[in-house]
């Protein structure tokens, strides 16, 4: 995604969106010590409800209330509507992309910040999030998708597989672009509220990953929104969550370090303005790291796993796309006067 054409003032203004990205990772950081240290003072309610075999949730209470469902929900919704409207009007009025935030930024900084407050309160008050209600594979597939989407629409920037950009992925890509900001805006949310604000190492690396993509939600139609090193960073911080959460969890390490960087060496590296020998060499790196993950395991046959994850986001690439490209011809030809 190039950067739209923008404002250089001469002096960095103090609503400058550079500023803004600083100060909302300065807050992002403050806020995941802010929910460490409250838990101290109100410790989360003991263990948690009932197990169930496969995908199972354990931070959710064992004896819901209506009123820990209530408030998990109607802060959800009201965050949710909020942002949409704010989405919304901020595509009516359509600003040119520019280095200072709009108005429309700044209340969408502090509508996030207000509901990120909230949702901190609901917890130490009520603890649960929407998990008591919802499958913990929604949570996953909304960032998982997310994740497909953004694939999708820097497709025409730095390609698919290996620089080269797919023609029909393009289509879609230009499609997603309009209207990604309402997906990206209900992933992000959805997941927020999905968890109580407890203070484990794995919740608190999901609430900072949150909390940035929440910010970056923030921030439309401003150069910041569209700088590449910021959103590879968001996409590759998938990575570091994903492998934290493996290795606290002990499971799955291997093919996570290796498949989510699959995608990096075949795709997202073709984003950045390296030159092929750096690109040829950062593959070989990677080809040699899978190896030597795999031997240290006694898993050297299993190598071939490493293709897992690439695999199924390129199809979900292919399906994706497929489906935007047909919806948004069918509209097109619904539109067409006779």
């Amino acid at each position: 995604m190039t950067d739209p054409a923008a404002d250089a003032p001469a002096r960095r203004s103090p609503l400058d969106s550079g500023y803004a990205l600083a100060g909302g990772i300065a807050f992002s950081l403050a806020f995941c010590l802010l929910i460490w240290w409250t838990q101290q003072l109100w410790p989360a309610p003991p263990p948690y409800g009932v197990e169930i075999p496969g995908f199972w949730y354990e931070w959710q209470l064992e004896f819901p209330t209506v009123w820990s469902r209530a408030t998990a929900w109607g802060g959800y919704l009201l965050h949710q509507l909020t942002l949409w409207w704010l989405i919304w009007k901020a595509q009516e009025e359509r600003p040119a992309y520019t280095r200072g935030l709009h108005p429309i930024n700044v209340a969408a900084l502090g509508a996030n910040a207000f509901f990120i407050a909230l949702h901190l309160v609901q917890t130490r008050i009520w603890y649960d999030g929407l998990a008591q209600d919802v499958h913990e594979a929604t949570s996953f597939a909304s960032v998982a998708v997310m994740l497909v989407i953004i694939l999708i629409m820097e497709n025409q920037r730095r390609g698919l597989f290996f620089g080269k950009p797919l023609r029909f992925v393009t289509e879609a890509g230009q499609v997603a672009r309009r209207y990604h900001g309402y997906y990206f805006a209900w992933a992000a949310i959805y997941t927020f509220w999905y968890h109580p604000m407890d203070a484990t190492s794995g919740h608190l690396i999901g609430f900072f990953y949150m909390f940035l993509l929440l910010l970056q939600g923030s921030l439309f139609f401003t150069r910041t929104h569209v700088n590449r090193w910021w959103t590879l960073t968001l996409e590759m911080m998938v990575i570091v969550h994903a492998i934290l959460v493996a290795i606290m969890n002990q499971h799955g390490f291997a093919n996570f370090v290796a498949g989510l960087l699959g995608i990096f060496v075949i795709t997202q590296v073709y984003g950045l303005p390296w030159s092929q020998r750096t690109r040829l060499a950062v593959s070989a790196a990677y080809v040699a790291g899978v190896i030597a993950l795999y031997a240290a395991q006694g898993r050297l046959e299993r190598a071939w796993t490493a293709l897992s994850i690439p695999f199924w986001d390129y199809v979900a690439v292919f399906a994706f796309s497929a489906v935007i490209v047909a919806v948004a011809r069918r509209l097109r030809g619904r539109a067409a006067p006779g």
